[in-house]
């Protein structure tokens, strides 16, 4: 067979070309974190919709009190109380001052306001001993929003923060792209559920685990498919039959060459399009991917680290498009090794490590002993350096560049 081996950016390519979003549907806005909108969000209103006080106080001409002192303070009449929720009923004139709550309208002819404690004051009148700036203290209209502005772009997670501003803005219901639906399969004769008696020759199934905690911060809904022996003619039918209730399957071990290796071979039994098989990485190469009838299955390593990898670098853009992320790939950002780094490869090689700042500067903490089957370096990292294919291995000091593991360009 024609080796179909890809660098990991035409990899991701390939995957992108073929997957679309999902669905989309209507939920509440008190339901809608973590869910990705499936169209801009424009502000209807200004916010706030008028210019109002920032605080208790009085609202008056702040050029009135420029020769305001503590021995020779000026004196306002005070034209009304204007409480939180209410709007004036007459304007400040020269010599006047409503008397305002935090957050109440500005009353026109005022572009100011001093706060109570500064003041002295009875029930007619307010004295002010210092000079207050106009403009200085007031909320303008307009301030945090203005009518027509973008305020969240179709592709964004709907984040707590993103809640408070279209709730401002009176939105009750939010359209979204509908939960992913990814079936994970773990495919290997060895392996054991945790819980379960461990035999002589057996292993714990982590895999499941660690895939579904990446999917599940993208609010992915995974469906465990369970654990099945290396037997070809079993797992084809498997695979055919949750990738008709799921939007993407997900199967782990197999993906490599040998005698029990059957990722190839059953996605060419289930008439699937093999789209590569294997990708120019290290770790995480061993990868076989295919499409039926326009749903991706994704074979990664059966070894732990390596599965991890291959889903990191090449699986998670394609499953961040089938959510309808606008912005699928992770975060970059360039990084100082802390140490020297030894090994080549003539294949892109992915370092996992650790962000630690300091000297004013982001360092990069390769994790130790990092190999395909192992999980523990996994833990405290944050971020994966790419080491070029055949380039010179970074020193301590060397300018690397990084993505961030858990987050994408929307922060």
């Amino acid at each position: 067979m024609t080796d179909k081996r890809m660098e990991a950016q035409q990899a991701i390519d390939v995957l992108l070309n073929i997957v679309k979003p999902v669905e989309t549907e209507t939920v509440p806005l008190a339901d809608a974190l973590g869910r990705v909108l499936a169209e801009d969000m424009i502000a209807e209103y200004d916010i706030p919709p008028f210019d109002r006080s920032p605080f208790d106080g009085y609202a008056l001409r702040g050029e009135e009190t420029a020769d305001a002192t503590t021995d020779h303070p000026v004196v306002f009449s005070i034209t009304e109380d204007i409480p939180c929720g209410s709007m004036p009923t007459m304007p400040v004139g020269k010599g006047q001052a409503g008397k305002v709550s935090t957050g109440a309208p500005m009353p026109e002819g005022t572009n100011t306001v001093i706060k109570y404690e500064e003041t002295r004051f009875d029930e007619k009148t307010v004295s002010v001993f210092s000079y207050e700036k106009p403009g200085k203290s007031i909320i303008y209209r307009g301030e945090d929003a203005e009518r027509g502005q973008l305020l969240a772009p179709k592709g964004t997670v709907v984040t707590p923060a993103y809640m408070g501003v279209l709730a401002g803005q009176g939105f009750a219901s939010l359209r979204v792209y509908r939960p992913v639906t990814v079936s994970v399969l773990n495919t290997g004769s060895e392996l054991v559920q945790p819980g379960d008696p461990l035999p002589e020759g057996k292993i714990y199934n982590s895999n499941f685990y660690t895939i579904r905690g990446l999917l599940q911060t993208m609010n992915v809904e995974v469906r465990d498919a369970g654990l099945v022996q290396d037997d070809l003619d079993t797992i084809t039918d498997m695979v055919s039959s949750l990738l008709e209730e799921s939007d993407m399957v997900i199967t782990t071990g197999g993906a490599s060459v040998g005698d029990y290796d059957w990722a190839l071979r059953s996605a060419e039994k289930m008439g699937a399009r093999v789209l590569f098989c294997g990708a120019k990485i290290k770790p995480g190469g061993s990868f076989v991917t295919s499409e039926k009838n326009g749903k991706i299955i994704m074979s990664l390593s059966g070894n732990p680290g390596a599965a991890v990898d291959g889903l990191l670098k090449i699986g998670l853009p394609c499953i961040r498009r089938l959510c309808g992320y606008e912005n699928v790939m992770p975060r970059t950002m360039e990084l100082f090794m802390e140490s020297d780094f030894r090994k080549t490869s003539d294949r892109l090689r992915l370092v996992r490590g650790k962000r630690i700042f300091h000297d004013g500067k982001v360092w990069f903490r390769a994790a130790s002993a990092d190999r395909n089957s192992r999980l523990s370096p996994l833990v405290g990292c944050d971020v994966i350096v790419e080491i070029p294919p055949n380039a010179e291995p970074p020193k301590k000091g060397d300018l690397v560049r990084g993505f961030l593991v858990y987050e994408t360009e929307e922060g």
